[in-house]
């Protein structure tokens, strides 16, 4: 019983005609807390984010989901996720960080950490919305590298905006289109590493700029 609920939860986008035909309503607090869940909870990564937006906003298209009541429920559920993420590791690293070293951890972890999101934080907490697992591990690294709440809310609210919209108005436009029905698994795939691209340059840009130090 628990192995096939992991089974659903694991591949719910497949699923998701069957809930809604059967649940109604109350499909879309599944909805809410898988994302929830999938943002706000770092031993979920496993959930499925993308696809599970993009296949609710194609059913949107058939009218079995209000478009922008759909909209607004996953871009709270994402806002809120990545928020309590935040504050988790805000808790953990204040208390596993306070001597300078520890068995499980080092504290020159946590230097790195809020070195790196001084440097590459704001456009990261954004980025890492469109690429699975980073999503849901960058709130919490953000939080034990005691970034500013009030920096992190800002990009979390414009990271879950374009997140939300993309996948679900995308899948509401294009969802339906017998192509990508067909081959769904590699456009999200195309979407993914469309999205990475940024990164990418990044770490090229950073690995080029260390060579010529070395020189």
């Amino acid at each position: 019983m628990i192995i096939q609920l992991l089974e659903m939860l694991m591949h719910i986008d497949k699923y998701l005609l069957v809930l809604v035909s059967e649940y109604s309503v109350i499909t879309y607090v599944i909805l809410f807390f898988i994302i929830f869940l999938e943002t706000g909870v770092v031993l979920a990564p496993f959930l499925p984010g993308d696809s599970l937006l993009f296949a609710a906003g194609a059913l949107a298209a058939t009218g079995l989901f209000d478009i922008w009541f759909l909209w607004l429920v996953i871009f709270v559920a994402s806002v809120l996720g990545d928020t309590v993420n935040y504050h988790i590791g805000q808790a953990i690293g204040v208390k596993i960080f306070t001597k300078e070293t520890s068995w499980f951890f080092r504290r020159d972890y946590l230097v790195k950490a809020q070195e790196f999101y001084e440097k590459n934080g704001k456009k990261t907490i954004i980025l890492a919305r469109f690429i699975p697992i980073i999503r849901t591990f960058a709130p919490f690294v953000a939080g034990i590298g005691t970034m500013s709440y009030l920096t992190f809310l800002t990009y979390n609210v414009i990271g879950a905006f374009l997140w939300s919209a993309i996948f679900i108005f995308g899948g509401y436009f294009f969802g339906n289109i017998n192509w990508i029905k067909e081959n769904f698994g590699l456009f999200i795939i195309i979407i993914i590493l469309i999205s990475i691209i940024p990164i990418i340059k990044g770490v090229i840009s950073t690995v080029l700029a260390s060579r010529k130090k070395t020189k």
